[in-house]
């Protein structure tokens, strides 16, 4: 079991900054998939930005692309988002989200679907005023 808990969210004007994190804790921080997703009332839960466990390879949805950068503390077992230029469409509750790779040894890939994952935090409340 790995759990996950977000922290860093609030209320924000529109072209301000906020920094998201993800403590996990349990199993091994090794060999793992990471990511956030991030749901707004009446819609799906959507992929923000994905990081494989090997040579940080990162995945940005095309919404976030530019404006917001995921990065992962291995030896602090931490995921991170940092958000800039922020737009009140960014309003969501955002949640990072954890899988192990399993029967492969390519762990550059970065899954995109909320099936892929088997862990989730409890997630963060992020508001941007206009």
């Amino acid at each position: 079991q790995v759990q996950l808990v977000e922290s860093g969210g609030g209320l924000v004007q529109a072209g301000g900054s906020l920094r998201l994190s993800c403590a996990a804790s349990g199993r091994t921080f090794s060999r793992i998939a990471l990511a956030w997703f991030r749901q707004v009332p009446g819609k799906e839960r959507e992929f923000v930005a994905g990081i494989a466990w090997i040579r940080s390879v990162t995945y940005y949805a095309d919404s976030v692309k530019g404006r917001f950068t995921i990065s992962r503390d291995n030896a602090k077992n931490t995921l991170y988002l940092e958000m800039s230029t922020l737009k009140p469409e960014d309003t969501a509750v955002y949640y990072c989200a954890a899988t192990y790779y399993s029967g492969t040894y390519d762990y550059t890939t970065i899954y995109t679907t909320v099936r892929e994952y088997n862990y989730w935090g409890q997630g963060t409340q992020v508001t941007v005023s206009s």
